[in-house]
């Protein structure tokens, strides 16, 4: 298991727990806007955290820890993750996984063997839009599509979430995206924010008066809409 970053503490990462931040490497997305630059372009080149010693020191933290997120780089990519996360749980810890929804056997093989507790996908952009946002010629969009309809019959919880970017995201765009996830339990917008760390720095974000206005025209299609990263 090659973890690349681990954040002993994080109230952010994980809804209503106190968790701890584990960071992959390896994607097969390019996302212009990722904030996670090297972990996706060169992970060869960050140095790797031995994992027996993340878990020595979750199990230590474990008394002020509800649970750990594996985030970054895409982690179903990863070969042993199911085994590590098994070690995870062994140790009385609930797991959130950060997901791009690209390998939807590998999402439903953990869920199926009780190995998650929640998950987050990505939505990167309405169908037609996906591969530009993804920074792909192409992308195998069944495979998106797959994940979400799966995540939409599980009783787990569960959230989509889109990063707005200005330069990259219309309006109905996310409209698009609102029709296509309705139904699920919760979607996420949120505002994209620059940093020398992303991949292509340089984008920009809506205001919040139009992030409010998008959210307004979702909630026709998602009962629960929420704009993750701004006071309202």
């Amino acid at each position: 298991m090659q973890i690349h970053g681990f954040q002993k503490t994080t109230l952010l990462d994980y809804p209503g727990n106190v968790a701890a931040t584990i960071f992959l490497g390896h994607c097969n997305f390019r996302c212009p806007f990722c904030h996670n630059s090297e972990l996706v372009l060169a992970p060869d080149k960050v140095p790797i955290i031995d994992s027996e010693e993340v878990l020595t020191l979750l199990k230590k933290r474990s008394n002020i820890l509800d649970g750990v997120c594996i985030t970054g780089g895409e982690p179903t990519l990863t070969n042993d993750l199911s085994d590590f996360i098994k070690k995870v749980k062994s140790i009385g810890l609930k797991v959130k996984l950060d997901t791009n929804g690209s390998n939807p056997e590998v999402l439903r093989s953990l869920i199926d063997n009780n190995l998650l507790d929640y998950v987050a996908m990505d939505i990167k952009s309405s169908p037609t839009q996906y591969a530009k946002v993804c920074g792909l010629e192409s992308v195998n969009l069944n495979n998106i599509k797959e994940s979400v309809t799966y995540l939409k019959k599980q009783e787990l919880p569960y959230e989509f979430r889109t990063t707005i970017v200005k330069e990259l995201h219309t309006f109905e765009d996310i409209h698009e995206v609102g029709k296509w996830l309705q139904g699920c339990k919760a979607y996420y917008l949120q505002p994209y924010q620059d940093s020398k760390q992303v991949i292509q720095p340089g984008f920009t974000s809506y205001t919040k008066e139009e992030l409010v206005k998008l959210q307004t025209q979702l909630k026709k299609y998602i009962d629960y809409v929420e704009i993750r990263g701004i006071d309202l």
